[in-house]
Order: C-alpha cells, then sequence, then structure tokens
C-alpha cells in the first residue's frame, strides 16, 4: 500500500464520526445532491452555450455538499474527496482516452471517403432513404454516435439537396443512437459500462430491441422524407476510398477491444488499477501517425466536451444511489425517457453506481430514449447544429413522434425475446 493512501487512511481514521455520520439535507424529501444533480441537468439543458460551465459549477456544488454534511462513500471531509477520486480515476482517464481517440478516428473514416460511396448503392424510393438510416445505424457500431450521425446528416444533405424532413432528422438520430446502443465503442454510455466491468455480450442483448426500433421509425421516417423531397441520384459525383485512413480506423478499435479483452481474462485483478484501454487506443493513434496525418486540430473542442462529460460522471458518482429507485426494468423503461430531457452520459454513471441492471436493456434505454427530444442526446445537438430547423421541440415531437412509438416497440421486443437478466 502507498505512502499517499496510508496517510489518505490514517487521516480518514481521525476524522470525527459526526462529520461522516451528519444527517444528509434535504428538499421536499429529496437529497440535496440530487437537487444540484437535478438543476445542473437542467441547466445544460437549457444553455447550450454554457455547458461546461453549468457542470462545473454543478460539481463544485455537489463536492462542497459531500464535504459540509454528508461525506463520500470513501469517508469524510478531503480526506473522503481524495479517496473518492483515487477510486474514480481510472474511469475518468479511460474515458478522456477514449473520447479524445475517437474524435480522431472518427476524422479518419470520414476522410477515407467511405460515406460519400455508400449513397450510390441506394435505391431512389422510399427504401433508400431507409437503407441510408441502416448505414447510420451499422456505423454508429463501431464509430461514435456522435459522428455517425454527423455523417448521416452530410449523406442526407447531398441526397436530397439540403432538403431533409424534421422528421428524417430525428430518426437519424435515432439510428446513430440505437446503432450504438449494443456496441461497447458505440457511444459514450456504453463503453462507461465497458470500462465498469460490464462484459460486452451484455450490452449486446441491445441489437434485438435496437432493430425494432430502427425498423419502426426508419420506415415511418423515410416516407416522410420521400414525400418531401426523394434522393435525386444526379449529386452524386465519382469518389476514390482512402483504404490506408480506413487501416487506422481498424487498428484503434482492434487496440482497444483486444486491450480490454487480454487485460479482463489475463490480468483482471489490476483492470481498476490503470486506464490501459485508454492508453492502448492512444499508442494505435502514436503507432499509425506516419500512415496519415492525424487531424489534431479536432482535440481542443473535443476536450472541452469530453471535460463536459467527465464532470458530469464525477458529479454522478457522488450521487447517494441508495435513495434511487431499485433496478427493475420499469426502472429502466422510465429512464428512456428521462434521458429525453436530460444527458443519458449521468443517468448512465448513476445506473452503474446503483448496479442490478439489466445492462443490454439499460443501454438500448437511456441510448436510443435520448433520440426523442433534440437535445436528449449528444447526436441530437450535433445535427442540430448542422440543421437549425430541427432546434425546436415542437416540430421534433411533431414530425418525429415515430421515434417515441420505436422506443416502446424496441422495449416491449427485448421484454417477450430476450427479457430481463439483472
Amino acid at each position: 500500500m502507498s505512502a499517499c493512501r496510508l496517510s489518505a487512511l490514517a487521516a480518514l481514521s481521525l476524522a470525527p464520526a459526526a462529520a461522516w455520520a451528519a444527517p444528509a439535507p434535504t428538499l421536499a424529501g429529496v437529497p440535496l445532491e440530487f437537487v444540484i444533480f437535478g438543476l445542473t441537468l437542467l441547466g445544460v439543458a437549457l444553455l447550450h452555450g454554457r455547458t461546461l460551465q453549468v457542470a462545473l459549477a454543478g460539481l463544485a456544488g455537489v463536492t462542497l455538499c459531500k464535504l459540509a454534511f454528508t461525506g463520500f462513500r470513501e469517508g469524510a471531509g478531503v480526506a473522503g474527496l481524495g479517496l473518492h477520486l483515487q477510486h474514480e480515476w481510472v474511469t475518468l482517464a479511460n474515458l478522456l482516452c477514449l473520447l479524445m481517440g475517437f474524435a480522431i478516428l472518427a476524422r479518419h473514416f470520414e476522410k477515407s471517403r467511405i460515406p460519400a460511396v455508400l449513397p450510390k448503392y441506394l435505391p431512389d424510393d422510399w427504401k433508400g432513404g431507409f437503407l441510408l438510416l441502416a448505414m447510420v445505424f451499422v456505423i454508429s457500431s463501431f464509430l461514435d454516435n456522435i459522428a455517425a450521425a454527423l455523417i448521416g446528416g452530410a449523406m442526407a444533405h447531398q441526397l436530397f439537396k439540403g432538403k431533409v424532413h424534421v422528421g428524417y432528422l430525428a430518426a437519424i438520430v435515432g439510428a446513430s443512437n440505437a446503432g450504438g446502443a449494443f456496441s461497447v465503442v458505440g457511444d459514450t454510455t456504453t463503453t462507461m459500462m465497458w470500462i465498469a466491468g460490464v462484459p460486452p455480450l451484455q450490452v449486446a442483448r441491445a441489437f434485438v430491441p435496437s432493430v425494432v426500433a430502427l425498423i419502426v421509425c426508419g420506415s415511418i421516417a423515410a416516407r416522410q422524407q420521400h414525400a418531401y423531397s426523394p434522393i435525386l441520384r444526379d449529386t452524386l459525383a465519382p469518389v476514390r476510398i482512402d483504404w490506408a485512413r480506413m487501416g487506422i480506423v481498424a487498428t484503434m478499435l482492434a487496440f482497444a477491444m483486444g486491450t480490454n479483452i487480454v487485460v479482463n481474462a489475463r490480468f483482471p485483478a489490476h483492470a481498476d488499477g490503470f486506464p490501459f484501454i485508454g492508453v492502448a487506443v492512444w499508442g494505435a493513434i502514436l503507432l499509425t501517425a506516419r500512415v496519415r496525418p492525424h487531424d489534431w486540430d479536432v482535440l481542443p473542442e473535443t476536450l472541452r466536451s469530453s471535460l463536459f462529460l467527465l464532470s458530469l460522471v464525477l458529479m454522478a458518482s457522488m450521487m447517494p444511489v441508495e435513495a434511487l429507485p431499485a433496478a427493475s426494468w420499469a426502472t429502466a423503461f422510465g429512464l428512456g425517457f428521462v434521458s429525453a430531457v436530460f444527458d443519458n452520459i449521468p443517468l448512465t454513471a448513476l445506473a452503474i453506481k446503483a448496479g442490478g441492471f439489466d445492462w443490454g436493456m439499460l443501454a438500448y434505454c437511456v441510448g436510443f430514449g435520448g433520440s426523442m427530444l433534440w437535445f436528449g442526446s449528444s447526436a441530437g445537438v450535433a445535427l442540430s447544429s448542422m440543421y437549425p430547423e430541427a432546434k425546436s421541440a415542437t416540430r421534433w415531437l411533431r414530425h418525429g413522434w415515430h421515434v417515441a412509438l420505436a422506443y416502446v416497440a424496441g422495449f416491449a421486443a427485448m421484454m417477450a425475446f430476450v427479457g430481463w437478466h439483472p
């Protein structure tokens, strides 16, 4: 045991018992930490231009509340905070490395020009629009869902000459979130589960409801789009694929997946002690630096958004999860609707801390559920920056009503064919 840890434990043992046992302050029966957490998420939903500042302010408020009143699970006071950070740093470091690395990966995939080639193989009726959504679904399963939504938006802009129906935009977000829900590299929420030790095959059970949701909302949205503006095939130009960039994408994914499998199979006792997966991804980035130049210019903005997400994750780790509703299929179903209003990252962090969920079902609920409103997921916020007309909750609900229908249909299919396996 390190000297730092010994000194922290000694300080904890000398802390007054009353500091740890202090009654938790509440507001209308709700623990104050949850009140601050909820206000932070509300601020994030309303102040899209200041999300990092809101998240940092919320984190500071929760930290001060824990220091002054309830303490941390690891102990009271500054010593308890230190032990808590020591417990969480591997998760935070892995997330930071993966988010930054996947931003570079997404740029390589985009510059490989594969997204520009795929529309050449689409039929020119409503089925073409549906197959485009299916492509977004597949791309999101191995690429970040934000990148998949932006790629889908770019392909739709080219195919439909800029006339994209809001209902179809909602379906693009739904397809990207559904595709990421069953893959541990397709969404930040599933990556968090993976880092926390959830086996990828448990998350993969979300494939069943995700496919059903894609079929329901995709077929309706494709008909909406075809009636609004059909595919215009004369806009497609010849494209040459850059296979070297695809090799970089494959290398990064192989390093991430392979490292996770090896560490958990051969060295499970050390998995929580070092950010192996994140370091492996950056090892792949450095190894392939001479194959094609990496777009380092994406990192400043990615760092900003990553710090925002890490602030929410760290804040969620401080919540008194014993006060949450018990894990059940009904709780998971409800979280899907909550994620349409509040970001699904902190909701997932809370669920991981609480434990006891069917991780495949939870991945589907918090992943696809956020598609019901444009600001319910990072993919929706990103796509709405490309299509400002989508930044209306009223229009999103009126034209994208099929996303909510698809969410319920997918959940029903999972309960019927897969079941609840906590």
